[in-house]
Order: structure tokens, then sequence, then C-alpha cells
């Protein structure tokens, strides 16, 4: 099981920082039977550290029904982190061997894509999985580079959006949730109150993935797309504001707990479920299942992210269809797999109606599958549904993985700043310049792989 062409794809995946996020995609009713007997599939998905024993159940769970389509074993690994995975992207795309099947988040499959490690789906390829119809089309945005040419194969849809506390809001004096980034800060300074612990949000600012998408919904929404043709533009002064706004939460307007410079997504995610939050920010329908157990269980709803770029008055451009990234899960198959119709095999299991239906019902997460989604009735969803129509895909370069990676690392090193309660001015300035010099850098090996 080896490449053809090690060298290039190695380069490709080496300049990569394949920050690659959990699940996968199959059903019952387009591989027709497959005959696994004897045999054992290989699947990579992320750890999923809100709901650990539920996923542990969910392998277990689809791993028997698997085992009773086609005979075949499962066998999941899992990664814990945005390095932890590039290391097994890096190393499998070297030697040529590996899991049979990887999830990743969507932001990600440009990277995946560049690589040529994984199989571009033929039309028999997407039979075998249910045919695309089977999936809702906003999914497939981020598949490929064009209709032609995808790898991806959606599992899940995750907008990002806001939670908030109706009681908190109401409190004090608040009808409705923000629009714009400025409104949102000057509700958070009437909901904080450290004396009672609550504050106006809640976000982790050492969460591994969030960070970053506060950057690039504020520069895209200010009119910086970021990537420009074969430009880069970090050291837009949109980006530098947003950056500002982001980490002001907590130096200048004191809207978020101290504790969150040392947060990732769940503790967030626990401090708003414990009440002591106005806005739980960039969350998901993921956070259902905890937030219907907690003290918050009908007190809370969801609402767009704000789409109003910081020091703006109205949204600029097609701001408003920027209110969330095209966020999910997608399933890719590699392509030195020898057992790429098992492969098929399971995504066409797991992105089945029934299946979907069921993760959804466990993990929070919408189905990718069109008729389960249709088929949903809850009216918590619906602001989730309102932001996957409004969501925007992020650049489809084979530099993205670098680039999601550098605005991050402008906030890992800030933390100490953070911690100290004010981020100099020079210092971010001379963080975001290193990230658009790496950022440049990759973008201008991706044009030419």
């Amino acid at each position: 099981m080896r490449f053809s062409s090690k060298a290039r794809l190695s380069a490709v995946v080496v300049g990569a920082a394949l920050a690659l996020t959990a699940c996968s995609g199959g059903s019952s009713g387009g591989s027709g039977t497959v005959d696994g007997a004897g045999k054992k599939l290989n699947v990579l998905v992320g750890v999923n550290s809100a709901y650990p024993e539920a996923q542990k159940q969910w392998f277990k769970d689809i791993g028997a029904k698997f085992k009773a389509q086609t005979g075949a074993d499962i066998e999941f690994e899992t990664f814990a982190s945005a390095n932890d995975e590039l290391t097994r992207i890096q190393t499998s795309v070297v030697s040529g061997q590996g899991p049979d099947v990887y999830s990743l988040g969507t932001t990600f499959t440009p990277t995946a894509y560049a690589t040529k490690a994984f199989v571009t789906l033929s039309d028999d390829d997407w039979k075998k999985v249910g045919g695309k119809d089977r999936f809702n089309p906003a999914t497939l945005g981020i598949s490929g580079p064009d209709e032609q040419h995808q790898a991806g194969i959606p599992f899940v849809s995750r907008p990002f959006v806001m939670a908030y506390n109706k009681d908190v809001l109401a409190a004090a004096g608040i009808d409705k949730p923000a629009t714009s980034w400025d409104e949102l800060a000057a509700q958070a300074k009437k909901m904080t109150n450290p004396g009672t612990g609550t504050f106006g949000l809640a976000t982790g600012y050492k969460d591994g993935f969030d960070p970053w998408k506060f950057i690039w919904a504020m520069s895209v929404q200010a009119g910086n797309p970021l990537v420009d043709g074969s430009t880069l533009k970090l050291d837009d002064p949109a980006v530098k504001k947003a950056y500002e706004t982001y980490f002001g939460w907590l130096t200048k307007d004191k809207v978020v707990d101290p504790a969150s410079i040392g947060w990732n997504n769940s503790n967030a995610v626990a401090a708003f479920a414990s009440g002591k939050a106005g806005y739980l920010m960039m969350t998901t329908a993921s956070s259902i299942p905890t937030l219907d157990k907690s003290a918050v269980a009908g007190k809370y709803a969801y609402t767009p992210m704000p789409t109003v770029a910081p020091g703006e008055t109205s949204a600029k451009g097609d701001a408003n269809k920027a209110a969330s990234i095209l966020s999910g899960d997608n399933v890719v198959v590699a392509d030195y797999s020898q057992q790429k119709d098992l492969a098929f095999a399971y995504v066409n299991l797991i992105t089945s109606k029934d299946e979907q239906l069921n993760y959804q019902k466990t993990f929070g997460d919408l189905p990718a599958n069109a008729e389960a989604l249709k088929s949903l009735d809850n009216p918590v969803l619906a602001a989730s549904a309102e932001a996957a129509g409004r969501a925007k895909a992020t650049p489809f370069t084979g530099a993205w993985a670098d680039i999601q990676l550098a605005l991050t690392n402008v906030t890992v090193q800030s933390i100490p700043d953070l911690a100290s309660g004010n981020v100099p001015d020079a210092s971010l300035e001379t963080r975001i310049k290193d990230a658009q010099t790496k950022g440049q850098a990759s973008l201008d090996r991706a044009a030419k792989s």
C-alpha cells in the first residue's frame, strides 16, 4: 500500500497544519452487499470531549451493525489534538499506509484534497454511499474545488451560533439578542456582575479550534476575505481590529470570566449551563444534550452570530452571508486503502437516515442526510438552520490549514499577555506580521503544487 508520488505528497502535507476534526459517513441503500468476513476496517476520528462515553457507545453500536451487514470488524482510532491528527496524516501520506477512513473538519478538506492522498469520488463511488442526492446540497459546498472533483463525503453539519440565557438577558433589560459585535459587547457589560460570578459572555481562549473563527468572521464581515487570489491579507487592519475586539472582552470590557484564559469550549459550555453567563459564544447544536440536562434547561435559545463588523453600524457587502463558516465533518477514504468497498459501505451506513437521526439525538449535530434533516421538528434548531443558510465557506486552498493555524497561534502566543490583563499593541502587530509571513509562504507553495 504505497503512493506513487510520495515526495510530492509529503511536501504538501508537511507544509500544512491539518487540524482535522471528528466523525464519518455511510448508509444501507447504496453500496450493495460487501463481503468483509475476516477483514478489519480502520477508521480515524477525533475524540468527542463533550460526550466521551456516548462516543464509545456509538463506536460499539456502529461496529456491531457494520459487522452484521458486511461481516467485517471496525477498529476506531482517535486523535485528541490538531497536532496529533497532523502527525497521523503526515505519517500515512509519506508511508502510504494507515487508516482506511478519516474524519475531518470541513475547513480542512481543501488541505486534505491537495495532498492527493484521498479518493476523488467517481459517480460509482457516490452511488456506493447512496448518491449525491442523499445529502443536503449545502453540505457539499466544501467537498472539493468543484462538483466534478470532490473527496469529502458530508457526515454532519455544524453551523455556529450563540446560545443565550433568556432570564439573564431579561434581567438586564435586554429584549432581543445582539446582531452586531459592538451591540454584543454593550449587552455583555449590562449582564456582567463579578460579585455573583455572572458574566456576559462565555468563551474559551485556550480552545484549539474556536479562536480563529472569531477573527475570520469579524474580518470577512468587514470586507476582508483573508485570501484574495494568491494574496493573503492577515495584515489588513480588519484583522487587527478583530483581535482587539476578541481580546478586549477580557482585557477591556471584562465581560468574560478571567478563568476563560485557560478554558476550552467544553468549559465555556459548562459555565453557561450553570446559569452564569448571558451568551455562550461560537457554539453549535451539539451543546443541546448538555444544556437540556442543565440548570438552563427551558431557559435558553440559540441565535445567529453577529454579522455587523466591529466599529460598523450595518452589515457591509455580503456580511449577512457570513454568520458562520460552512462547518461540519466530512469523511474521506484513503487512496492507498485496499478495502475501499468496505470503506464506502461504512460511509453508506453512517450517512443513512436512521443512523443520522440517531447521531443527532445523541450528539446534537445536524444531519447531512437531506431526508433526515427534513424530518427534524425542533424549534430550538431554527437558529442553526438559519445560520447554515447564511454560512460562508473558507477559501478552498491547500494552504488553508497553515493559515488557520497561523490565526490560532496569534491567540496562543497572546495567552500570557491576556493573563496579565493587556496585550501590547506592538506585540499583537508582531504576531500578526509573523502569521502573515508564514501564511503567505504556504499560499505560495500551494500555488506551485
